[in-house]
């Protein structure tokens, strides 16, 4: 029911495209920085594999051999990915273009840094997110998905043969 509430409601749309308007200036804001300011994720890395150790570690071990084995030798490429796909996912949610697929790429940016041993905003993040992600398309409903979603489906939707005839399943 809540569901059904999320994904076809007007009034809903609306308080959604709040909050991924709230949501995409975050990630605007914070990638934006990160681009202007040459942002390195070096240093953070090797935080969190630091933050692996002792009595209670705040960075699970098999997140810690990811980020000592394949994240910290490729810094370079995950700090041009990180600031980039901030600055990426904050236009889009602004913008509600390819409104899933940016909130599906932001939260998981979020589980990256919460698993990176890093709280800040990222649990707020990650709940109203979520919310995007259930709604679907709604959560687009008042931006360029609109306009767009539909207009791929019916350029690139299902076709099927019913009784002889071509039908764009959309």
């Amino acid at each position: 029911m809540f569901v059904e509430f999320l994904r076809k409601n007007n009034v809903m749309a609306g308080v959604l495209a709040i909050i991924r308007v709230y949501l995409g200036y975050a990630w605007l804001t914070s990638g934006w920085g990160k681009v202007t300011g040459g942002f390195d994720a070096t240093g953070f890395i090797q935080g969190a594999i630091g933050k692996a150790t002792g009595e209670h570690p705040a960075v699970q071990g098999w997140w810690a051999a990811f980020l000592e084995s394949v994240a910290l030798p490729g810094s370079g490429v995950f700090s041009f990915l990180v600031a980039y796909g901030e600055v990426l996912v904050g236009i889009a949610l602004i913008l509600g273009l390819f409104t899933n697929f940016a909130a599906l790429m932001g939260i998981i940016m979020n589980f990256a840094f919460v698993l990176s041993g890093t709280v800040s905003t990222n649990g707020q993040m990650i709940l109203l997110t979520f919310f995007i992600l259930v709604a679907g398309y709604n959560a687009g409903r008042f931006g360029l998905d609109r306009y767009v979603i539909p207009f791929l489906r019916s350029r690139f939707g299902k076709q099927q043969r019913v009784n002889g005839e071509v039908v764009t399943e959309v």
